[in-house]
């Protein structure tokens, strides 16, 4: 295939970026109004045509105009796409709004989605840093009511995470205190990755004892602090792409909803985005889940080379922003970055 000239590439720029902005298929007629090339519409209905002919643009019906492809979006995003910058107030924003919640990472975590769902109007998504390497410094159970506690955990650097845990029987608050003060002396300085292999440990050591509260204590300690291998994913603004009309299709929308809930499958594409270094974008077929092939997704890692903590995007429509995404997207993963730098002074 031949290289595309600067005629094609300012035809096939002008057309992404009206149907980006309107949805519809775009005539030649349209191109020329827009273009600087004082070429007729004839001339661009023969531009646009070989450019069909190449992969980058096709005809839904054949009166209409045209719209991109996947490979058109592809060449769009990396050789003619123009950012805009997010203005100094929307940095303010975003960052006050993290700063707020700098210390309790799950509610850091929600806040970042948030902002990527907010700042952009599609669907942000966020995974959060694996806690395995995570120094445990304090834990707390707190008696909410029968047999439900409410756990307070405290890494090293500062950073908190709360939950809510279920028990099969009923522990008073004196025997939680008891609990607390155990699993604190035994496991603290510990990184959560050696906290399984310690508590075993003990388990093994106080089966040869009979004090049932420290073999409760272990028990406890094993159900929350024991970390499973799957990441905490985070979504926030799903109803967003709704207002997507190519998402107006019934069964086409519960789709991509039952894609949303199937978050392992989201963590497995996530975790391929992660291999890659800074901005990424998939374009549809790309992402290789069901039901969000009429999607892109632009993701970001956050953390440093070699230590990233965990990844962040948005999932639009084919049609999305990027011009606008992609700095917000950006912007929110350095910021986070820096955050979690300053406040896990602790070797991850």
């Amino acid at each position: 295939m031949l290289p595309l000239t600067e005629r094609d590439k300012q035809v096939l720029k002008i057309l992404i970026n009206d149907y980006i902005s309107t949805g519809e298929p775009v005539g030649s007629r349209t191109v020329a109004k827009k273009s600087d090339l004082n070429l007729s519409p004839a001339t661009i209905r023969n531009v646009m045509a070989d450019l069909e002919e190449m992969g980058f643009l096709f005809q839904p019906h054949t009166s209409a105009g045209r719209i991109p492809t996947e490979k058109g979006l592809r060449f769009f995003a990396d050789a003619l796409l123009d950012l805009q910058g997010l203005s100094v107030p929307e940095r303010e924003e975003i960052r006050n709004t993290c700063q707020d919640c700098k210390t309790d990472i799950s509610t850091l975590m929600r806040k970042t989605c948030w902002i990527l769902s907010a700042f952009s109007n599609y669907t942000g998504i966020v995974m959060a840093p694996p806690l395995q390497k995570t120094i445990f410094k304090h834990i707390e159970f707190i008696r909410l009511r029968r047999t439900q506690i409410l756990v307070i955990f405290v890494a090293s650097s500062g950073l908190v995470q709360n939950r809510v845990v279920g028990l099969e029987e009923d522990l008073s608050q004196g025997e939680l205190d008891k609990i607390t003060h155990y699993l604190n002396d035994l496991l603290t300085g510990l990184p959560l990755g050696e906290v399984r292999e310690r508590i075993v440990e003990e388990m093994r050591r106080e089966k040869r004892t009979y004090d049932e509260l420290l073999q409760k204590a272990l028990q406890l300690g094993g159900k929350v602090l024991i970390t499973r291998e799957e990441r905490d994913l985070y979504i926030e603004g799903q109803v967003n792409i709704l207002d997507e009309p190519s998402f107006a299709d019934v069964e086409r929308m519960k789709e991509l909803f039952k894609a949303f809930e199937e978050k392992s499958l989201l963590v497995k594409l996530l975790d391929r985005s992660m291999k890659a270094r800074g901005v990424q974008i998939l374009f549809g077929s790309e992402c290789q889940i069901a039901g969000i092939e009429g999607c892109s997704l632009i993701t970001s890692t956050y953390g440093h080379p070699g230590r990233f903590l965990g990844i962040l995007g948005v999932i639009g429509p084919m049609r999305m922003n990027y011009s606008r995404v992609i700095p917000v997207v950006d912007f929110t993963a350095k910021l986070l970055t820096e955050i979690l730098e300053s406040e896990w002074s602790s070797p991850l």
